[in-house]
């Protein structure tokens, strides 16, 4: 099946029941796997099969049913819509002035105010009200009518029904009361009503979407990172070119105050480079010969020569860009919850509506048809579920961009929500708790000559870049050999890494490789690695022509950070284990300078996942954080798998949250911001629930009058999105 996904930017959506009734009917075409449409970012994410569908009929489909659907919108696009909005709103301002002016006639305390007898005339009143209603107004009406012939009912349909009752009842009323060519007498008119309601509904999305646009500033910033032209050294000569046409290959020269276009390795210069963008941090980072550098970050003092390692698609940055636009895309769990209530709640409102119309004619104020009319506008506006549609989308959007500026990518909105559930973590060791970066301590040879079994076990470890192969490398390297070519490599996840150099077959692994192959070790290699092991070293034993040969040990540095790091987590509450590949003394030694008792030691990748599922089962939530490959099938598995982003790819596309440096103590961070986005969906969701059940009262019994509805839920939806703001400024 050849899946594609396609981000679509979504025109006309202005409650969760749009975005619901898209993802209802999308779903239903044939060849579309997956649809997810956000309200807050105005984006949907379609996964379709190609075969049976594109995502040209998707867009048809979309625009159908009353919506504008794009692929990828200029920003001038975004500004023009804006534009036309303000202009809208000023106009129905405009003209709802002198509507205005005239309910003052109504005041017994605004008598000493002027009041012209034109803005009282009932003729003149609707001339005004007719390009409220009807042009300004037409969306409404447009969305409201596609919407019921889809067999659905959002908001459109409220604002339509209430309005329209106010306007042709007063329509009514003007052309069947004989006096009021001259006056407005003494019956009531709702031609103001009407007009307030759609000036304070245009007011309140004007002002919602200039607040939405501030939600996606950690965005716009990364956007702003990437550049578009780069200094390209082609046959000696510098030449300006585009950096979608860089390869991997190609020098580019950086200048002082320059940004990295394209991730790279430096081949000539020294610098400092502000990498704040990748690790939150303001330090600058030397960079000199062989240092990698990444596209986005800025070179501060000298020149610098690097040589291209990614194309422009491939760069750490355009993933961070990939994984915030996703995750600000997708749906945390909790957002089911108001997409049920939603997807009922129009329907119910109108129910109410209708009781209250029959309850205050009938019952309540006999015969007052213009009062229980007045109710049911009142009812119909102050109901509309802008607010709870809101609540989770904006607060996933800052609450993952905040996570962003500090280098913590959530894959999807859902692990927010998720991560902050988790009550178990297991820490990988290699990488995560120490540095990962390994260096050789020992080397025992048993019968080959010293240099050539240095060629041989360099020659094939480096065609892996696991941290133990880095480090024999570097030996090798510090030794002045020379490395023949490897052939028929084969990596063993979890234990080590074969070959053939030179027609020999070159085995280097643990002893737990070798007890499981059951190849028997001799004496010396296992009173080496019972000495070693006991110093809390990595110890790798090798095999040529299935001959003992050797015996290399390796130590790994604890982060400074790990300890403090893991102490917190405890304190937050939350069962910190330790899990590694290494032998158990390893695991043990370390487990006890970081204060973790629970250890589980000498793990295959396997073994890792099913130590996961093993505690799922007991009912914990656990999360799994690790960077090697061998930690993917446990990452894959866990409720959310953390990856340290200095680790291998594997692992990184594996897990549900990327760490982009490899500094524990941002697990915390990410935690926290979990929390306090969960925190802030829940407060959301609590103002919309108590909006709805105040205000609805005191619309059904008059309390609340129709302009002053309209004026309430304006503010409803622009405190949700306030409220979510907060959490840009979240302290870590």
């Amino acid at each position: 099946m050849a899946n594609e996904t396609s981000f679509l930017h979504i025109e006309g959506m202005y409650c969760s029941n749009c975005a619901n009734r898209i993802e209802k009917v999308v779903g239903k075409l044939d060849g579309v796997e997956e649809v997810t449409i956000n309200l807050t970012t105005e984006k949907g994410k379609i996964i379709y099969d190609q075969q049976k569908t594109s995502i040209t009929s998707v867009i048809k489909k979309i625009n159908k049913i009353g919506f504008q659907a794009k692929l990828t919108p200029a920003k001038a696009q975004k500004n023009k819509e804006l534009n036309v909005l303000k202009w809208n709103f000023i106009c129905s301002a405009m003209l709802t002035f002198p509507l205005a002016w005239s309910m003052l006639a109504h005041f017994a305390w605004t008598t000493f105010i002027y009041i012209p007898p034109l803005v009282t005339n009932p003729f003149f009143q609707l001339f005004i009200t007719i390009p409220i209603q009807f042009i300004i107004g037409f969306p409404f009406y447009e969305r409201a009518w596609k919407a019921i012939k889809s067999g659905s009912a959002n908001m459109d349909v409220l604002v339509v029904l209430s309005t329209s009752a106010a306007f042709f009842y007063s329509h009514y009323v003007t052309f069947t009361t004989p006096d009021f060519l001259f006056t407005t007498g003494s019956a009531v008119l709702f031609y103001e009503t009407s007009a307030f309601i759609i000036t304070f509904i245009l007011l309140g999305r004007l002002l919602e979407a200039k607040t939405k646009s501030k939600t996606t500033v950690a965005l716009e910033k990364l956007y702003h990172m990437q550049i578009k032209t780069a200094t390209l050294i082609k046959n000696g000569e510098e030449m300006l070119t585009s950096v979608a046409q860089l390869v991997p290959g190609d020098i580019i020269l950086i200048k002082p105050g320059e940004k990295v276009p394209i991730d790279g390795q430096v081949i000539e210069g020294y610098s400092l480079l502000d990498e704040a963008l990748l690790t939150g941090e303001s330090i600058p980072i030397e960079k000199r010969i062989g240092s990698f550098v990444y596209a986005g970050t800025i070179n501060q003092q000298g020149v610098l020569k690097i040589i291209a390692t990614k194309k422009e698609s491939e760069t750490i940055l355009s993933n961070i860009i990939n994984i915030v636009e996703e995750a600000q895309s997708s749906k945390a769990p909790i957002q089911q919850l108001a997409d049920k209530i939603t997807g009922v709640f129009v329907p119910i409102v109108i129910m109410v509506a209708i009781i209250t119309f029959f309850g205050s004619y009938f019952l309540f104020d006999q015969g007052n048809v213009s009062g229980a009319l007045s109710k049911v506008i009142a009812v119909l506006i102050i109901a509309c579920p802008c607010a709870l549609g809101l609540a989770t989308p904006t607060s996933i959007m800052v609450g993952s961009g905040r996570a962003a500026q500090l280098g913590i990518l959530f894959k999807e909105g859902k692990f927010l929500e998720l991560l902050a559930k988790c009550n178990t973590i297991l820490l990988d060791k290699t990488g995560t708790i120490t540095s990962g970066i390994l260096q050789v301590t020992n080397v025992y040879v048993d019968s080959l000559h010293y240099d050539r079994f240095m060629e041989l076990v360099g020659a094939v470890e480096r065609t892996s870049d696991h941290p133990v192969a880095r480090a024999v490398c570097v030996k090798a390297k510090e030794e002045g050999v020379t490395f023949p070519v490897a052939q028929n490599v084969q990596n063993v996840p979890g234990y080590g890494i074969m070959a053939v150099v030179d027609g020999m077959d070159v085995k280097i692994a643990s002893s737990s490789f070798y007890r499981k192959n059951k190849i028997d070790l001799p004496l010396k290699a296992l009173q080496l690695e019972k000495a070693y092991k006991k110093a809390g070293k990595t110890v790798m034993i090798v095999f040529i022509d299935n001959k003992f040969a050797g015996v290399i040990a390796l130590f790994d540095e604890m982060k400074s950070s790990s300890v403090t790091a893991v102490s917190q987590l405890k304190q937050m509450g939350l069962n910190v284990m330790l899990v590694t590949g290494d032998h158990h003394q390893a695991g043990v030694q370390i487990a006890k300078k970081i204060g973790i008792k629970e250890v589980y030691a000498e793990c295959s990748p396997t073994e890792k996942a099913t130590i996961v599922k093993r505690l799922q089962k007991k009912g914990n939530q656990v999360m799994m954080v690790g960077d090697g490959i061998n930690d993917a099938p446990a990452l894959a598995v866990a409720d959310v798998g953390v990856a340290i982003g200095t680790g291998s790819d594997i692992a990184i596309e594996s897990g549900d949250i990327t760490m982009i440096k490899g500094n524990i103590y941002r697990l915390i961070d990410a935690i926290h911001i979990s929390k306090r986005t969960m925190n802030n969906i829940k407060q959301n969701f609590g103002w919309a629930f108590i909006y709805n059940i105040i205000m609805i009262p005191f619309a059904m019994f008059g309390i609340l009058v129709p302009w002053l509805a309209g004026a309430a839920m304006a503010f409803s939806s622009i405190a949700v999105v306030l409220n979510s703001l907060r959490l840009k400024h979240v302290k870590i």
